[in-house]
């Protein structure tokens, strides 16, 4: 059966069909009518080695936000599903990663205790860009449903295009760490993750 998960959700505002395997090849297909969304989606899969398929539509008339946040939503509970008891995993993931003049630091705990610790300064970009804003949206849909803690920090640089993708590169770098069974039983000194 493997370490997978499909998750439906459809609001007023969005619909989404993402399916996420774990233990894949970093294989995706991803498609929600913002390229820059499907762009990082389809990075974070190359450098997560997870497979992913994500079809998603929003009310973009409006904005991106809310298809950005329930993107991040469902990529969250997918993980959770996918993780199950999370026994045998490694846990704790780090990743630092270059992107030109910007380098990102990541480290991520698979707690059980939601958590965003996002240091980078909103950064602005062209008209219509995928803003600092929408990462953070993103990201804390996807902590909150997952249950990780999450820390991001921007160590340098302020191109808004390679600080988007080294964060996503970073996350898709330790998440890939962080679910690897490498253990038997939880890890855990307490018996459980909470």
């Amino acid at each position: 059966m493997g370490r997978k998960a499909k998750i439906h959700r459809k609001t007023k505002e969005t619909e989404i069909v993402l399916s996420l395997n774990l233990d894949g090849e970093g294989k995706s297909s991803v498609s929600t009518g913002l390229g820059f969304l499907d762009h990082m989606l389809e990075l974070f899969s190359r450098f997560s080695e997870m497979d992913l398929i994500v079809e998603g539509k929003g009310d973009l008339q409006v904005d991106q936000h809310h298809l950005v946040e329930d993107t991040g939503l469902c990529l969250g509970l997918a993980l959770k599903e996918a993780l199950g008891t999370r026994k045998g995993i490694e846990r704790f993931g780090f990743a630092s990663v270059p992107m030109d003049e910007v380098l990102v630091q990541v480290s991520l705990d698979i707690s059980g205790r939601p958590g965003l610790f996002f240091k980078v300064p909103d950064i602005r970009g062209r008209e219509g860009a995928f803003e600092t804003e929408d990462v953070r949206e993103f990201l804390k849909g996807m902590v909150n449903q997952a249950d990780l803690t999450l820390h991001i920090y921007l160590l340098s640089g302020d191109n808004l295009h390679h600080v988007n993708e080294a964060i996503f590169k970073a996350l898709a770098v330790a998440l890939r760490q962080a679910v690897r069974k490498t253990r038997k039983g939880l890890p855990s000194t307490k018996g459980k993750i909470d």
